[in-house]
């Protein structure tokens, strides 16, 4: 038994068993060590049709989604009858086919036959795939279907009603006298029918035949039905669509005039008539196409080398209602890629003892005994990860509550995460410690260390010089600041504020410059007769902006008048007008005060502006910072040094940075005494950072996600973070 389970290991995993059985003879199991490496060695020449996991399978999956269920289907039975299965390659009919035939794809489980059969005829793939087994036996119908109302308005019974003007007129959507039919994709099978049926029956002119992106032109044609348009399209089953737009409640079959298929096919037209269709405008009902199974479709020599393959796809059957159930699952948002994994295995679960059978017979064909499909997972994540006797440098930085130093031990959520990694990859390692962000990226981008974890965000300029696992923590930005102040601190900070604000010099000039202009004209007038205004430039003009002044303030009269009627007209005005022109300047100088006084308190990142701030060097809050035109801050090297000049130097408005960090501190160590404020900003994630093309990053995404399904993430959040 355990011979045929180091079979089914890929080459990888030999290499992983490789460096264990070395591990053993540096323990003195020396005897033991050597026969393991002939065993190796010998499991390693034997033919890749002996062993069920050298290669991995390469599947197919078709361009329509509603076939993807299926391929999952597959794909997680192969896994379970041992094999390791690349994730299904999207493909068209002509490609999928063209590529099995020349062995560049093993299989998929989308041939509808005898829809297909005119690609098994082409000379490049005859003879070298094959349909296997019956997934869906006789359970896949196409054809035409029109809403139920206006096929009953107008009597629609047939494609041949297409020729009649108020039916096309009911089509018609973009008025260009044709009845707008939704057909098929150009690369589809299908379209070549739909095209020959509307030549054969003369409706080529009548009738357009709208081809591009099924899904979404089909989702427009579910929304005009239920606004109460009418609608023409071509479809099939299974389908979302007929879950959509119910036959005999929503929509009607149309019949074809007369059974007619494309050259090649008309041995099938006899088939095209049939009984039992629910929502047929007869019965028996000519639809035009015949009913097709869908099938698996293989290569015929990776099926001779791989005969518990065979034996398994000769098996497989799901339910026509299963896959319509799943489609209406996909239809209402349950459609991504795990969402098809998780249906697919739902399925196989559901059907477990019928599964097992096909698998217990699959194993009897190649004589394959059952494996631990998790430990073989395990085994080859570890494989990936090339042999070394020395352990792992990885560094890290204090960056609580991710990683904390405290009696001469790291800890933290980011350290607890790595240990787990590590485990998993049977990694040893020794952990570093350093004092910045700035070493940290260093020593990884020069490669002094394997890899560094911290909580280290995941940027645009930093992907330029590192690579990254997959996000671990979903973080960003916030804005630290003391809880209070006193009030000459307050004050301080105030009077401060203003003397730095372009709106106090702004008033001051403009104050400045009208007493220049009133100077000039009272010394111009004045400086002929009149000695307290002398007549040379320079002493003149300063005595008349001293009167100017002592006037326009009311300090005082007395000591300088104009004596000239025309002065002493031009003196009466400026005293009138000089009320007005200081109670502006006053009024913008308060203005300043209580603009600054009330910008004093910093509720969130809009309020920095014109305020000190503060974060770390090379941060991510740093990268943000530097891209804010209307913000000057300073960098500190470490968090330590930007914490103690918070603290002390009260040099600092505010701090920018980490919000789970702010916040841990806050409830630290800076309890009591500072808070954070405003929305957590610059959506940020943190992830390991590894040297470019690091041979352990695909390693540690799997075990990532690993750690993730087996819920071992989610204890290790709740420790740190309830």
């Amino acid at each position: 038994m355990r011979l045929f389970r180091l079979t089914r290991l890929s080459r990888d995993a030999n290499k992983l068993l490789v460096r264990r059985f070395l591990a053993w003879s540096h323990r003195r199991r020396w005897v033991w060590a050597i026969w393991g490496l002939v065993l190796v060695c010998l499991l390693q020449s034997l033919p890749s049709g002996q062993a069920a996991s050298a290669t991995a399978i390469k599947m197919g999956r078709p361009t329509w989604d509603t076939g993807w269920f299926q391929a999952e289907v597959y794909r997680a039975l192969l896994i379970d009858l041992g094999y390791r299965v690349d994730v299904p390659q999207t493909l068209s009919n002509d490609d999928f086919y063209t590529q099995a035939a020349a062995g560049e794809v093993d299989l998929w489980a989308s041939g509808w036959f005898p829809l297909h059969n005119r690609y098994l005829e082409q000379p490049e793939i005859l003879g070298k795939v094959e349909p296997v087994g019956f997934e869906v036996p006789g359970g896949a119908l196409q054809g035409y279907l029109v809403d139920k109302a206006t096929a009953e308005r107008l009597n629609i019974l047939t494609l041949a009603d297409l020729l009649r003007p108020e039916v096309i007129e009911a089509f018609d959507r973009d008025q260009d006298g044709r009845a707008d039919l939704l057909g098929c994709n150009q690369d589809w099978a299908c379209a070549e029918v739909i095209d020959y049926h509307l030549r054969e029956y003369g409706l080529s002119e009548t009738v357009e035949h709208i081809q591009g992106d099924y899904a979404p032109l089909m989702e427009a044609i579910v929304e005009r039905q239920r606004q109460g348009e009418s609608v023409l399209f071509y479809t099939w089953t299974p389908n979302w669509t007929v879950n959509a737009l119910v036959p005999d409640e929503d929509v009607v079959w149309l019949e074809v005039p007369y059974p007619s298929l494309p050259l090649g096919q008309k041995s099938l037209e006899s088939e095209t008539t049939m009984t039992g269709i629910t929502g047929c405008v007869a019965d028996p009902c000519t639809l035009g196409f015949p009913r097709n199974d869908i099938r698996a479709v293989a290569n015929r020599e990776f099926l001779a080398t791989n005969p518990a393959v065979r034996s398994l796809l000769e098996q497989v059957t799901i339910p026509l209602a299963d896959i319509t159930t799943q489609n209406a699952k996909m239809l209402a948002g349950e459609g991504d890629e795990t969402d098809l994994q998780d249906q697919a295995q739902a399925w196989i679960e559901a059907n477990r003892e019928l599964v097992n059978s096909w698998l217990m017979q699959a194993r009897a064909i190649a004589d394959i005994p059952p494996i631990d499909v998790a430990a073989e997972a395990a085994a080859t994540a570890a494989a990936a990860i090339p042999l070394s006797t020395t352990p792992l440098r990885v560094v890290t930085q204090r960056f609580e509550p991710f990683v904390i130093y405290e009696d001469q031990q790291y800890q933290g959520f980011s350290i607890d995460l790595w240990e787990a990694i590590a485990d998993e990859l049977q990694l040893s390692y020794d952990l570093v410690g350093v004092n910045s962000v700035a070493k940290l990226l260093d020593e990884v981008e020069r490669g002094a260390a394997d890899l560094a974890i911290a909580g280290i965000g995941i940027t645009s300029q930093r992907e330029e010089r590192l690579d990254f696992s997959y996000p671990y923590y979903e973080s960003g930005l916030q804005v630290l600041v003391p809880s209070d102040q006193s009030e000459l601190s307050k004050l301080l900070s105030v009077v401060g504020a203003v003397l730095r604000s372009p709106r106090l010099y702004y008033g001051v000039g403009i104050l400045v410059v009208i007493l220049l202009i009133v100077a000039h004209i009272l010394w111009w007038s004045e400086r002929t007769h009149n000695d307290e205004f002398p007549e040379t430039y320079w002493h003149g003009i300063w005595e008349a902006f001293w009167w100017a002044a002592v006037t326009v303030t009311t300090v005082g009269y007395g000591d300088k008048v104009p004596q000239k009627p025309a002065g002493r007209v031009f003196g009466l005005l400026w005293m009138f007008s000089g009320y007005f022109v200081f109670a502006y300047f006053t009024a913008s100088i308060a203005t300043t005060f209580t603009v600054q006084e009330l910008q004093g308190v910093i509720t969130g990142l809009e309020d920095l502006p014109g305020k000190r701030v503060a974060t770390v060097a090379e941060s991510a809050a740093a990268e943000f910072l530097d891209q804010q035109t209307n913000l000057l801050f300073q960098d500190f090297p470490t968090l330590e040094a930007l914490y103690t000049a918070v603290e002390t130097e009260q040099t600092v408005d505010a701090v920018v940075y980490d919000a789970p960090v702010l916040q841990y501190f806050v409830s630290h160590q800076g309890q009591g005494k500072y808070q954070v404020v405003g929305e957590v900003f610059q959506s940020l994630n943190y992830g390991i950072a590894l040297q470019p093309d690091s041979p352990y990053r695909e390693a540690i995404n799997a075990t990532l996600l690993k750690l993730y399904e087996a819920g071992r993430y989610e204890e290790i959040y709740q420790e740190w973070f309830g």
